[in-house]
């Protein structure tokens, strides 16, 4: 009896990791399409000296937003760090947070973020931070070839843009927490692996992350993909 009890506990520990490993590939995947997506339109995409100058770039696809005058968000997507000539081995995160003002209905953006310096890549490394309140964020300005160059945009750790309805804009994540998502990584790097060693390029990328580099490769100048 205690060895079929064993044996059904395992094989139901085997599913759950399967199920969780299957969501990160699938959260990977729909990065990888938003990223292209946003950025194949010059004249509304992501700056391009910001791309260049990013130290980790971050993408939430349908971040799930709801509320009547208190609002609220919740979603699951990837952030990749510069580990030498190369991208990062992604890790999976979660962001959620709630917003004050006039807000009615509800729906689904897709949200990009760049960290821009190394003391925002530091509180990325983190199990947990929030936006505005550890490390100081603004609206990204839109445009391939924009400026970007104010004092705005270069002391601010964060930049953050959302797409809704094929509106592409800068957005806040004030008030938004970060942190990583531990079942997906977990599935992904084993159930040691921290989102430091994953971020820093301490843990090999898994094959089924070459389409985020090929778009992230595209459009930030890096050199050098991982095989």
């Amino acid at each position: 009896m205690k060895a079929n009890l064993a044996i059904a506990l395992a094989v139901s520990a085997l599913a759950f990791a399967a199920d969780d490993q299957a969501k990160a590939v699938k959260h990977i995947d729909e990065a990888a399409n938003v990223f292209t997506e946003i950025n194949a339109t010059p004249d509304k995409g992501i700056p391009q000296d910001i791309l260049e100058k990013a130290q980790c770039i971050g993408i939430v696809p349908s971040l799930k937003r709801a509320g009547f005058i208190v609002g609220g968000k919740y979603g699951r997507g990837v952030v990749v760090c510069r580990a030498g000539n190369a991208w990062s081995a992604p890790s999976n995160i979660r962001i959620e947070g709630g917003s004050i003002g006039f807000q009615i209905g509800a729906g689904e953006t897709d949200l990009v973020f760049t960290v821009m310096n190394q003391r925002g890549m530091d509180k990325l490394m983190s199990d947990k931070f929030t936006v505005g309140g550890d490390v100081s964020a603004m609206a990204g300005p839109v445009g391939r070839s924009a400026e970007a160059q104010t004092d705005a945009t270069m002391h601010a750790e964060i930049l953050s843009w959302s797409r809704a309805r094929g509106l592409f804009a800068g957005v806040s994540l004030e008030g938004s927490t970060l942190r990583p998502d531990k079942e997906e990584n977990a599935a992904l790097y084993g159930p040691n692996a921290t989102q430091q060693e994953v971020l820093t390029g301490k843990v090999k990328p898994p094959a089924a992350a070459q389409s985020l580099y090929t778009a992230l490769n595209r459009y930030t100048g890096t050199r050098a993909a991982h095989r």
